[in-house]
């Protein structure tokens, strides 16, 4: 059932991997992901780590409480999903490069 799985490989392939999951952890750090919402009367930005970097509201919001709220839970909860789509891209395109079947 496991021929070809070189075991002694096992080790350092782990190791290989959690090399490139730091890697990826401080590239994500320069990537920008940005949401809008209301047409642009709300746009939040996000690096890859998942840290809000940059909120920019309209003025016009300021009178309006509940639109205000609205706008910057759904500028968030988009900005989020980018975020988490982009791990998963990094996550497959490190798994990609790993075959540990080989020998």
């Amino acid at each position: 059932m496991f021929e070809g799985l070189d075991l002694g490989n096992m080790g350092k392939m782990m190791e290989q991997m959690q090399e490139k999951a730091k890697e990826l952890q401080e590239q994500a750090k320069n990537v920008e992901l940005t949401a809008k919402a209301g047409g642009g009367l709300v746009e939040v930005k996000a690096n890859g780590a998942g840290e809000i970097i940059d909120l920019n509201i309209d003025e016009s919001l300021m009178e309006d409480k509940e639109a205000l709220q609205i706008l910057l839970m759904s500028a968030i909860n988009d900005v989020n999903r980018m975020v988490e789509d982009n791990k998963k891209s990094q996550a497959m395109g490190m798994m990609g490069g790993m075959n540990p079947f080989s020998s």
